[in-house]
């Protein structure tokens, strides 16, 4: 049994580091079959000498990332802890230096994993990249912010984000109101990410000036896209027909991010997958990068995590290979 001791420097920062009613500490502990306690700015650790010790490793870099302004979610904690288990050792504050972004609000948007910085570089190197994995991963979200990044220090002069008009396992039938009305909802997820990082009051004045355009991938037909950020998501839901009119609309000085989740495609009974065969055909192509997210790089609430975890390992057990 060993013990080990972390200080913070003063009691407000001790709460950022250490979470409201010791929250952060307390998934700490558990995460690492430790006991703790914590008094004032000093929190005791108490278990083996190995757990001990990254247990105070990890709370020296939540200390460098929230003195460096970054806030400290259960998320982050969750995600450090699966790290360390999974290789031994964590980097929350080299991770965090790499801000893409600030939301309006002040937030940083940074990568939470290896697997998202892996994908944040191949955005920057590569025309064309895909971004493939499960929900909660932050394929199109990082997409999103890097597009904005680069919008705001002019690389691109505008934004296009897209995404074919698919419904998700249900027939919703005839849709009132105007074309703009009948499509708004396939495009809701996009809005949606641009309001969460863009005062939505800016958000409208770039798109009535043409600086960001939401659309459905109909309406890329016929098309050049020149010195733009395009974005083209839940891709899994194109036809190989649609995925190469898409593809082929990529004109100079721009770049363009696919995203898309090949365990959920909603493709009528038959179709195949734009995005599956694209992903085959173009390996290997120069200019072009594929990243494939683990479960891993799950970043959304915990419990997402153990939710696609639990469908996977129904959908790869014999019994349900043989229903299908």
């Amino acid at each position: 049994m060993t013990s080990r001791i972390f200080t913070c420097p003063n009691q407000d920062t001790a709460i950022r580091v250490f979470g409201v009613a010791n929250r952060h500490l307390n998934l700490i502990s558990q995460g690492m079959d430790l006991s703790v306690s914590c008094r004032g700015t000093e929190a005791t650790f108490s278990g083996s000498e190995k757990a001990c010790d990254r247990a105070v490793l990890l709370l020296g870099q939540m200390l460098a990332s929230v003195e460096k302004g970054f806030s400290m979610g259960e998320s982050d904690i969750e995600t450090a802890l699966r790290t360390l288990h999974r290789t031994g050792e964590t980097d929350l504050a080299r991770l965090m230096d790499d801000v893409i972004v600030r939301t309006y609000k002040g937030s940083a948007i940074c990568p939470k994993t290896a697997g998202q910085q892996q994908y944040i570089n191949a955005m920057r190197r590569n025309t064309l990249v895909f971004g493939i994995g499960p929900a909660g991963t932050g394929k199109t979200y990082l997409a999103m912010a890097l597009a904005l990044a680069q919008f705001s220090d002019r690389k691109v002069s505008r934004i296009i984000l897209t995404r074919p008009a698919v419904e998700a396992g249900e027939k919703l039938g005839f849709l009132p109101g105007d074309l703009e009305q009948k499509v708004n909802p396939y495009l809701r997820p996009l809005y949606d990410a641009l309001n969460e990082i863009y005062e939505p009051v800016k958000v409208r004045n770039m798109m009535s000036e043409g600086l960001v355009e939401v659309a459905p991938l109909a309406f890329m037909r016929g098309r050049t896209l020149k010195n733009a950020f395009i974005i083209l998501d839940e891709a899994q839901n194109t036809t190989r027909e649609q995925m190469k009119m898409f593809l082929t609309r990529i004109g100079d000085g721009s770049r363009c991010v696919v995203t898309g989740d090949i365990t959920q495609i909603d493709l009528p009974d038959g179709r195949s997958s734009g995005l599956v065969e694209a992903v085959k055909i173009l390996r290997g192509v120069e200019d072009i990068a594929i990243h494939k997210f683990e479960e891993f790089d799950v970043i959304r609430h915990p419990l997402v995590r153990r939710i696609i975890s639990a469908y996977d390992k129904l959908e790869s057990s014999p019994e349900f290979q043989s229903r299908r």
